[in-house]
């Protein structure tokens, strides 16, 4: 694989511009990241830009049918990546950052075209009746996300089960994204969004929202929450068998980034309401001591012997 070092000049400064907006607007993404070799780094940022480019369409105040003009322009030039039709002095530092790290790592670029379609979904206000449905969505938005990870971070040569390492990323894309659902579901609602499945509001009494700070009168919203709960830690447990398929500082950086989230999913189980009164986050040193876990390896190895166990039975 080339050395970015030996990058051109326009080259490395579109990295820098995507280095800058990640750390700038994607805290615990960025806290995951700062873990990688150079070239991963760079290569994530690139990816990370291009999919906030697209979600920021999707949550600006455009109307719908601009919105739809605009990602479908942005979906013409994933086209002109995937081709290899971006110069490297191309006034666009997003596209020549990622079309220079196509060119070094293995990315299944289609990932974002499914990242457009998801963001469609959004911008025509589709709305969930059950869990296979939102799930569907899911996929488009953080699975594919974690699939592309995957072309930058390789696996381990003779791991067990490699075979199933994009299948582990997208389930841990779809953990990562509902525990986003469930912080964000005041803010959603705020701007007219549900993502939960319809069915499992009208389960608990919650059909009528969460445009307030406190519950639906006679919903069982904490059992709505713990519902949900259990079904993202089913998929980080299964997600997180990606772990030991992965390098040392791959894996350090994926069990940072899952890691921040699931804790944050233990914080919204301890205080559900908490979402209703506003974002629910973990402070500096949390993170950081996740960081260092992840990096430690202690996390890979535990699932690691699981697997190892697992296997064997």
């Amino acid at each position: 694989m080339e050395a970015t070092a030996h990058a051109s000049a326009p080259v490395l400064a579109a990295y820098r511009y995507c280095e800058a907006i990640t750390g700038q607007q994607a805290r615990n993404f960025a806290y995951g990241i700062r873990l990688l070799p150079t070239d991963k780094r760079q290569a994530m940022s690139a990816l990370y830009a291009f999919s906030r480019r697209v979600d920021d369409i999707g949550d600006g105040t455009l109307e719908p049918a601009a919105k739809q003009g605009r990602l479908e322009d942005t979906r013409a030039l994933l086209a002109r990546i995937k081709d290899g039709r971006i110069a490297e002095d191309d006034t666009d530092p997003v596209a020549v950052a990622l079309s220079d790290a196509a060119r070094r790592f293995p990315l299944p670029l289609e990932g974002l075209d499914e990242l457009i379609d998801g963001v469609l979904m959004d911008v025509r206000g589709e709305t969930y009746e059950t869990w296979d449905e939102l799930r569907g969505y899911c996929r488009c938005v953080a699975g594919a996300i974690g699939r592309l990870s995957l072309g930058v971070f390789g696996t381990v040569p003779g791991a067990p089960d490699a075979e199933r390492a994009a299948e582990y990323a997208d389930t841990l894309g779809l953990a990562l994204q509902l525990t986003n659902i469930l912080r964000d579901v005041r803010e959603d609602a705020g701007n007219g969004r549900t993502y939960l499945p319809a069915e499992d509001l009208a389960k608990f009494g919650c059909a009528a929202g969460f445009e307030r700070s406190v519950p639906p009168p006679g919903s069982d919203f904490t059992g709505l929450v713990h519902f949900e709960v259990k079904r993202a830690r089913a998929l980080f447990a299964e997600g997180f068998r990606l772990l030991p398929m992965l390098d040392r500082r791959s894996g350090a950086c994926v069990a940072a980034m899952a890691g921040i989230y699931h804790r944050l999913l233990t914080r919204i189980a301890a205080d559900p309401e908490a979402v209703l009164r506003g974002r629910v986050s973990l402070p500096g040193r949390e993170k950081a001591f996740v960081a260092v876990r992840g990096l430690s390896g202690l996390d890979a190895r535990a699932i690691g012997r699981r697997e190892s166990v697992r296997r064997r039975g």
